[in-house]
């Protein structure tokens, strides 16, 4: 019996001697594999920092050859309105970005309006006039209202206010609300002063050709109207129809014209002159008189 214990024993002892080896064996390989790793990573740390010290990784940076897009145009359907006319889009990159054009409106009542539009503060709205203009898109149209906040709107040629171009975009220069005041100081600006111009659409923010032009100040606490530019002359013109009487829309609002229609027979954009250079004014001195001795 003892023998056989003893035996039994001694296997025992064999086997948990055969495991520790595995287990040793394991642990060095482990231990072999992560110096291995470790002077790896150390040779490549050595070998990229010398070579970016040599200035292996110093590129230039690339070249923007793409234009940059000023404008987006997004595309209206107008099988599914049939008020909208596509004459095509603006381009979206090479656009103006600074300076002014020259906005004309020649109607049937009275003196040329002209406008000045700031193409710094609304690239796209201009970039878009510019381009109806050019397209004959405002000839021979209708104001169709005459808004109760005070601006003639025109530029719609299905005269519903649900029409303009295949395409629209955002709005850009809306001004800062008016801070609500029970007692507003007398020299607080208006909103939208009169003769300002300004987009509006049919969904806000969704400018096409429609645009405002006021024709008395307008103060708003919450102005949704991009301003596009300012009458320079002709607002005694903005002022008379503004005077027309009116009678319900199709909307039932009073602001359509009464009697007369408000045609704008053409609309032009053109390239503002730089002022002439002011020459200064020099004054000859005059001679002194010469005195002699008697």
């Amino acid at each position: 019996m003892a023998s056989s214990r003893d035996r039994q024993r001694k296997l025992a002892r064999a086997k948990l001697d055969r495991q520790l080896a595995r287990r040793a064996a394991r642990a060095r390989r482990r231990r072999q594999i992560q110096a291995g790793v470790g002077v790896a990573v150390v040779l490549v740390l050595i070998v990229a920092g010398s070579a970016w010290g040599l200035g292996a990784f110093d590129r230039d940076p690339p070249e923007n050859t793409a234009a940059e897009e000023i404008c987006l145009w997004t595309p209206q359907d107008a099988s599914a309105n049939t008020n909208l006319r596509d004459v095509g889009t603006p381009a979206t990159t090479g656009l103006p970005t600074e300076g002014v054009r020259t906005m004309t409106v020649v109607t049937n009542q009275g003196v040329p309006v002209t406008a000045e539009l700031d193409v710094a503060a609304s690239p796209c709205a201009v970039a878009s006039i510019s381009h109806l203009a050019a397209s004959s898109f405002y000839d021979n149209t209708k104001c169709h209202e005459i808004t109760t906040e005070g601006a003639v709107r025109c530029g719609d040629p299905s005269g519903t206010g649900l029409g303009g171009p295949a395409y629209s975009f955002y709005d850009e220069n809306v001004p800062t609300a008016a801070q609500p005041s029970a007692s507003p100081a007398p020299d607080q600006p208006a909103t939208y002063p009169k003769g300002t111009v300004a987009m509006v659409s049919s969904m806000p923010g969704a400018n096409g050709s429609q645009f405002l032009i006021f024709f008395k100040d307008f103060t708003t606490a919450d102005p949704t109207y991009s301003v596009v530019g300012r009458v320079t002359s002709g607002l005694d013109t903005v002022e008379k129809i503004g005077a027309l009487p009116t009678v319900e829309n199709e909307g039932g609002a009073k602001v359509k014209p009464k009697d007369d229609d408000v045609v704008v027979q053409s609309l032009t954009v053109t390239e503002s002159a730089p002022s002439p250079a002011t020459t200064p004014t020099t004054t000859s001195p005059t001679p002194a008189a010469n005195s002699s001795a008697g």
